[in-house]
């Protein structure tokens, strides 16, 4: 029964190897990737509320003159 000869097989396979790698190299640098996404500031804008409109003074009951 004859042998199977086996002395090529480390060839063919590496450079099997390193010709996928090329092929796989070139195809993701030919692929456009797409920039990581920043989170944009949000400004909300701030509720204007009817007293803001006009000044108004608090007095404190301890700060009230006599009667």
């Amino acid at each position: 029964m004859p042998q199977l000869d086996t002395s090529t097989w480390f060839i063919t396979i590496m450079s099997m190897i390193i010709t996928l790698f090329f092929i796989f190299q070139l195809k993701v640098s030919k692929h456009f990737f797409l920039e990581i996404p920043e989170p944009k500031p949000v400004i909300t804008p701030k509720p204007t509320m009817p007293w803001e409109k006009k000044w108004t003074k608090i007095y404190s009951p301890l700060s009230l003159p006599l009667q």
